[in-house]
C-alpha cells in the first residue's frame, strides 16, 4: 500500500486524491488514465502525517492505476461540490489486491 516516502507512514488513496481535486481540469484528468498517471506524478503531495510534500511519481504506481479504475468504475464516487471523495479507496484497493492474490494461488501460479 502507498507509504510517505519521507515518513513511511501508510497513506490513505482517498485522502491523496481530494488533494488532486483542487486541479481545474480534474474531472477531464479522470476520464483519461494517461492524463491521470501524468497528473498525478507530477502533483505535490502533503503528507497527513509529517506535512512533508512529495512529488505523485513516489506512490506505486500499480495501485495509481487501479484507483483511475475505481473512481471511473463507480459513478457518485466523488462528491465534486463538497470536492470529497466518496469511496474508501484505500479498502477497496487492499480488497482487490487480496482477490487478485487468491485468484493467483488457485490457479497455481
Amino acid at each position: 500500500m502507498a507509504r510517505c516516502p519521507l515518513c513511511g507512514r501508510a497513506l490513505k488513496w482517498e485522502e491523496l486524491v481530494e488533494q488532486m481535486l483542487e486541479l481545474e481540469d480534474f474531472r477531464e484528468i479522470l476520464k483519461d488514465r494517461n492524463a491521470f498517471m501524468e497528473s498525478l506524478g507530477d502533483f505535490v503531495f502533503k503528507c497527513p502525517h509529517c506535512g512533508e510534500e512529495f512529488y505523485g511519481r513516489n506512490l506505486p504506481a500499480r495501485e495509481a492505476e487501479k484507483v483511475f479504475d475505481l473512481l471511473n468504475d463507480f459513478t457518485g464516487s466523488i462528491d465534486w461540490e463538497e470536492r470529497r471523495v466518496r469511496l474508501k479507496l484505500t479498502n477497496l484497493l487492499a480488497l482487490d489486491l487480496m482477490l487478485e492474490e487468491w485468484d493467483r494461488r488457485s490457479r497455481g501460479g
